[in-house]
């Protein structure tokens, strides 16, 4: 695979620091104190915004032309073209549906605490994964 030059490093990180924020903002919701629990649903969200913007980056370092889409099976299917770990990932499919479930009125279904948490372990697994595979094509990515 040919070295993508600083232009396309540069997006990548951005697309890598955007993911970086959806899980950053699902732990600290996750981890609210007081009288009403969290929002788990727009907890749920974020992880699956954090997942599909790291899968994104890595189809961005590939020069992969990627449709709009919210589906991590698709962005799942793109990247395995170029990779051996996405099948490491096949649960991380179950985000997709906090794409749009969690996000309109009469679309919402109820997430639980446990399926939020669930979503933020899947979330980080998919982060681990790309990270390793980015660091492993020597793109320097800070910790």
């Amino acid at each position: 695979m040919k070295v993508p030059n600083e232009r396309v490093l540069h997006h990548v990180k951005q697309w890598l620091s955007h993911g970086d924020e959806d899980l950053h903002l699902a732990v600290q919701v996750m981890t609210l104190q007081g009288k009403e629990e969290p929002p788990y649903r727009l907890i749920a969200y974020h992880t699956q915004q954090c997942a599909e913007k790291y899968l994104k980056a890595y189809l961005v370092y590939c020069g992969v032309d990627f449709p709009y889409t919210h589906n991590i099976s698709i962005l799942l299917e793109l990247c395995s073209e170029h990779a051996t770990w996405t099948a490491e990932l096949q649960d991380a499919e179950q985000l997709t549906l906090y794409s749009i479930t969690t996000r309109y009125p009469g679309e919402d279904e109820e997430v639980t605490e446990s399926e939020a948490k669930r979503a933020i372990d899947l979330a980080q697994q998919v982060r681990e994964q790309v990270r390793t595979a980015l660091k492993q094509l020597g793109v320097d990515l800070p910790q």
